[in-house]
């Protein structure tokens, strides 16, 4: 879903390089332009905004001054060609402080915090496996490696494993950060403590082989 955004600034310049700067990002969307303090408080009355990029100098009333003024402001990220209102702006729970003239990646950071903070906590990833005919919900960050075995794997966790009736290929398409240094295994990159050769050394002492055919592909990943 697209921020709605209001400008605010009494210079045309300012809309123009923020206008041009959210035609690049697709979750903004300009919901008004108002070009002093007077016509933002009446904007914001009348309609919906989640983002509001705010000059500080303006004639009449101030952005700071404006804010006191809102009791429920959209989130704030404030724009000035003045660094030393950067303190006392924060006060007001800015969520950046932006100097003019304002550069492309300076704005993107700001507007990410943003649209990130919104965001629901990832949900954390567990891989449900059966095994003795009873169901585990494993933490893929407690598993150090998983092995082929026939036609089952054996998964790895805290120095012990659990026999599953499933593919190492399967198993990897549900652990995609887990790394195949060879045939018969997929190792957790964490859980790596040295190299030497064709070995793989982890951090419990155990050892496993680096695969020749898998060599080139697993130095890519494991000491990226």
């Amino acid at each position: 879903m697209a921020l709605k955004c209001l400008l605010v600034d009494d210079e045309p310049l300012a809309h123009t390089v923020l206008e041009t700067y959210m035609t690049n990002i697709h979750f903004l969307q300009l919901a008004g332009k108002c070009y002093n303090a007077m016509e933002a408080i009446n904007f914001l009355h009348q309609n919906e905004v989640d983002l509001m990029f705010l000059d500080i100098q303006m004639p009449t009333l101030t952005g700071l001054e404006m804010l006191k003024t809102l009791s429920k402001p959209p989130a704030v990220i404030l724009t000035t060609a003045y660094s030393e209102f950067a303190l006392e702006s924060y006060e007001f729970g800015v969520i950046d402080y932006l100097l003019k003239p304002i550069r492309f990646e300076r704005f993107l950071k700001a507007v990410n915090k943003v649209a990130l903070q919104d965001l629901p906590a990832p949900a954390e990833v567990v891989l449900v496996v059966k095994a003795d005919g009873i169901t585990h919900k494993l933490l893929p960050a407690n598993i150090s490696h998983i092995e082929a075995y026939g036609n089952f794997v054996k998964i790895y966790v805290a120095e012990k494993f659990l026999v599953v009736a499933d593919t190492m290929t399967d198993i990897h398409t549900r652990l995609p950060t887990f790394v195949r240094v060879h045939k018969s295994f997929l190792l957790n990159p964490d859980f790596l403590s040295a190299m030497e050769g064709n070995r793989l050394f982890l951090k419990e002492g155990i050892e496993l082989p680096l695969g020749l055919s898998y060599k080139q592909s697993a130095m890519e990943k494991l000491w990226k």
